[in-house]
């Protein structure tokens, strides 16, 4: 096996290969392409217009954008960098940055970096450029730098146990249960404070991570002043936030407000500062120290000695008040820091220059299974031991090479830590999400039969006489897939559209003022964006399915990856693949689909081509488990729905 210095190195190298692909796929969308190009590649809005403004946290300028073609499909979403610019004569190469909060159909929220919205924003017609995210690939290269090169210290230490070149090592300290939580979770809350290098929480579909996480972090406060909190995407990071503060943790959220979920806005810095006693006081010090600057560079008509004179008293005044102000700020956000017990931020955003020089006893990485391992290690910079929560048999994280995927950027520090380390993990074994026949083929395939249905989960269902699970096969209905021309994204029509008639069907059966009174949640899953348009499309824009398109406050629409950590009543999932030739695509990434097929609490309905899919082990596992547990049924049952 290769050195750890090797392996190391050879992840620095996958990580080129990755920012290379992904400027190279980003170039071939936007660079030299006309703004109907990129409007067809998803990258730009235009036209759009300015439809209001407002001040937000920490005095940000935040504008909405309108744009009345929304026949185009896109790739913006929250937390993406974008560039505003103009089209209209006299402005032309007018351009300003921001980061988007949140983006409707026809709606961006927009964060802009200038102090106020400039004069050609309210003239004419603007357009939305989608940025290329090089910072991040710059903290990454920075920090597998880092790596590599560490010998000494505690780095040097951690990636060589990491790793599995050095045992682990722990306390045995007997420590009381915390009655909230079961019996594995109490093991694995445990494990993490008798640990002293590392320690892994195996957190299988609704066996509750998130709340032993969240033990374990209160836990590690009882011993520790202050920890920091990580996760690979921003929405993961809000969620913690949230449970954390319910436990009435004092948590900060670092990173720009812009990427932050509007109910802990009031957790950021900006948020944080402005709510500060002595805020008010560092208002009126810039004030005037502005007001200095401007009095000193008031025109005069004769300019001589004296007023040169003045001027510099003016300015030195200026000045004097901008170092008070500074000092005052600095105090302000020293204060602020020593009032917060959890710091919480992305992978990426643990580089912040407000975290510089700190360093931390405990640094707690959840969904670490999605996270890049150069990404990983950014917080592991900054601590002393290192808590990983998440779990490798579910979404991977997103690889745009091929190449680098692999040849192995794919596995995750998390998967590495686990396969090497065998005595660092403990894998939580009691779910409250699904009933056990929705659970147990998960459970048999994926966690070798360790899952355990909790007693709670019995009363899941939808009626007692209605099956919690059903899978209805396509064969042989003659329904083909296809390719969409523009993003060559896989559809099937005739399914997607059997699929929501089965859907209505459900819906009367269990009756429709039942689900509403109730509020049981439904969500849509396909594997392809093309067929989530096709549905969209199906209940949206005909009038076909009445009673879908009035859940549509209930119900979710979305590719497997948009329903990772979440869960919902009813899921159905059009599989998509249907064909002579036996291709299923990326349906053989089995953990996608161990995501898909645990989403369910009260009812899961698998729609498929057992001819088109049985070319694959695992669905022919799933085949079998479907019909040994009586859930199996033809489309032909269905044809006269």
């Amino acid at each position: 096996m290769a050195t750890i210095q090797d392996q190391l190195k050879n992840t620095f190298r996958l990580l080129k290969i990755e920012w290379e692909e992904d400027l190279a796929q980003y170039k071939k969308k936007f660079l030299y392409t006309s703004i109907a190009d990129k409007k067809e590649e998803g990258v730009c809005w235009y036209p759009v217009y300015l439809k209001k403004s407002k001040i937000g946290h920490g005095e940000r300028v935040i504008i909405e954008l309108e744009r009345p073609d929304t026949n185009y499909a896109h790739i913006f979403q929250s937390g993406k960098s974008v560039s505003i610019f103009s089209t209209q004569e006299g402005f032309h190469h007018q351009r300003i940055n921001g980061v988007i909060n949140q983006v409707k159909k026809e709606v961006m929220v927009v964060t802009i970096q200038v102090d106020e919205i400039p004069e050609w924003m309210h003239k004419g017609k603007m357009g939305v450029d989608l940025l290329f995210d090089e910072a991040s690939y710059r903290e990454m290269e920075y920090t597998m730098k880092a790596v590599v090169k560490a010998e000494k210290g505690r780095i040097g230490e951690l990636k060589h146990i990491l790793l599995g070149e050095q045992a682990a090592s722990f306390d045995t300290k007997l420590l009381q249960n915390n009655p909230l939580l079961n019996s594995s979770q109490n093991n694995a809350v445990a494990l993490v404070s008798n640990a002293k290098d590392v320690a892994i929480i195996h957190g299988p579909p609704g066996t509750g991570k998130t709340t032993t996480l969240v033990a374990a972090i209160a836990q590690s406060l009882e011993r520790y002043l202050q920890v920091l909190v990580c996760a690979p995407s921003n929405a993961a990071v809000d969620l913690l936030v949230e449970k954390l503060i319910e436990k009435n943790i004092a948590t900060l959220r670092l990173g720009h407000p812009a990427r932050v979920d509007d109910a802990i806005l009031n957790q950021t810095l900006d948020a944080k500062l402005a709510m500060h006693e002595s805020y008010r006081d560092l208002k009126k010090v810039k004030k005037s120290a502005e007001e200095y600057r401007k009095l000193a560079f008031k025109y005069k008509r004769s300019f001589g000695p004296e007023e040169r004179a003045q001027r510099k008293r003016l300015l030195d005044e200026a000045g004097r008040l901008k170092d008070e102000a500074e000092q005052l700020e600095d105090y302000i956000t020293h204060d602020v820091f020593q009032r917060t017990q959890v710091f919480a931020t992305t992978l990426v955003g643990a580089s912040s220059h407000v975290l510089k020089g700190m360093e931390f006893p405990v640094v707690f990485i959840d969904e670490a299974a999605q996270g890049l391992e150069p990404a990983t290690w950014i917080p592991i910079l900054k601590a002393k031991k290192v808590v990983m929560a998440g779990d490798h048999c579910q979404l991977p994280p997103t690889i745009k090479s091929y190449d680098a995927s692999k040849a192995g950027l794919s596995e995750t520090l998390f998967e590495k830590v686990i396969k090497r380390q065998t005595n660092v993990s403990q894998m939580l074994q009691e779910q409250y999400r699904m009933p056990e026949t929705i659970m147990g083929f998960s459970s048999r395939y994926f966690y070798h039969s360790g899952l355990t249905a909790a007693s709670n989960t019995r009363t899941h269902f939808l009626q007692e006489e209605e099956p919690v699970m059903e899978f209805i096969d396509t064969a042989g209905a003659g329904y083909q897939d296809q390719q969409e021309q523009e993003s060559l994204s896989t559809y099937n029509p005739d399914e997607a559209k059997f699929t929501l008639q089965h859907l209505e069907n459900l819906l009367k059966r269990v009756g429709i003022g039942t689900i509403k009174t109730q509020g049981w949640t439904i969500g849509l899953i396909a594997p392809y964006r093309a067929q989530v348009r096709k549905f969209n499309e199906l209940i949206f824009e005909s009038y076909a399915y009445p009673n879908l398109r009035s859940f549509s406050e209930l119900l979710t629409i979305d590719s497997i990856d948009g329903f990772q950590g979440q869960e919902r009543d009813i899921i159905v999932i059009s599989l998509v693949r249907s064909n002579s030739k036996g291709e299923i695509g990326f349906l053989s990434d089995v953990r996608r689909m161990n995501v898909a097929l645990t989403r369910a609490k009260r009812k899961l309905v698998v729609i498929g081509d057992s001819a088109t899919l049985c070319t694959h082990e695992f669905y022919r596992e799933f085949l079998d488990y479907v019909e040994e547990k009586g859930c199996y049924k033809s489309v032909y049952e269905f044809m006269e729905e």
